[in-house]
């Protein structure tokens, strides 16, 4: 259940939705002043919804900013790397797709090759994807961290989480089973850190946070920064409110 309301809150948090019926709306009425409200409020809404300076500088507050290798530990016992990046939408079936967030699994690579982890645990097994490939998406990450040549030995597979809490849930019960990690990064999306430390935090855990799969980029002083519309705003929008919204909701539910 939990599951299918963040999909719904998901659909109904999405800009271009609010668009859409502010134009409806404004077509439907009868009323020349309210047709004009609402027209001007699509308007609005359409400016900043497609301004790319408004939503970067929102994703920059939200973000957590990037983590130097001088930061780290020198070793730690394993990174958790969380899923979300996976897309099974496209056939055929007999390769691994990635969408955006690809840089959580490069970056537990990175870690990896440069040494700063021992092992890398793949937590999540969206339902979704294994439907369609009939496998978890822990397990196609699994298959490119064994094509980059990480050793099977190195890479420990939790496969039953569907979203961040489970990930914490079920990392820990994995961990018990394996008393000599003791000290953990956190890999995920940088939007996402901040629900997903708080959910590890929650279930008992302190992991070094390592955000990855950055939306933002550096803020510029040119025109083209701040006045060029950018559709790819809207998108970003709606990633911005769906993870404030998720985070407020596990804040209360106690989750985070």
């Amino acid at each position: 259940m939990f599951f299918l309301l963040s999909k719904l809150l998901d659909f109904l948090l999405l800009p271009a939705l609010w668009l859409l019926g502010l134009l409806l709306a404004a077509l439907l009425t009868r009323r020349p002043a309210r047709r004009r409200t609402l027209l001007l409020a699509a308007l609005l809404l359409l400016v900043i919804g497609t301004n790319n300076a408004l939503v970067n500088e929102a994703l920059l507050a939200w973000e957590l900013p990037p983590v130097r290798l001088a930061q780290l530990r020198p070793r730690s016992d394993a990174g958790v790397l969380l899923t979300g990046i996976g897309d099974g939408r496209k056939s055929p079936h007999d390769r691994v797709y990635l969408g955006r967030g690809a840089d959580r699994l490069t970056n537990a690579l990175w870690l990896y090759r440069a040494g700063r982890i021992r092992r890398i645990i793949i937590s999540g097994g969206s339902g979704l994807l294994e439907g369609a490939r009939g496998r978890t998406e822990a397990r196609e990450l699994y298959v490119l961290l064994r094509l980059a040549h990480v050793p099977a030995r190195a890479i420990l597979l939790e496969e039953r989480s569907r979203n961040t809490r489970e990930n914490a849930l079920y990392t820990k019960e994995l961990l018990a089973r394996h008393p000599d990690i003791k000290s953990l990064v956190l890999i995920t999306s940088a939007f996402h850190q901040r629900r997903a430390l708080g959910c590890f935090r929650r279930a008992g855990l302190q992991p070094t946070p390592f955000p990855a799969g950055f939306v933002t980029t550096d803020r510029r002083l040119s025109p083209d920064y701040w006045l060029v519309p950018d559709a790819d705003a809207l998108s970003r929008w709606s990633l911005l409110l769906h993870e404030i919204s998720g985070y407020v909701v596990y804040r209360v539910l106690g989750y985070a």
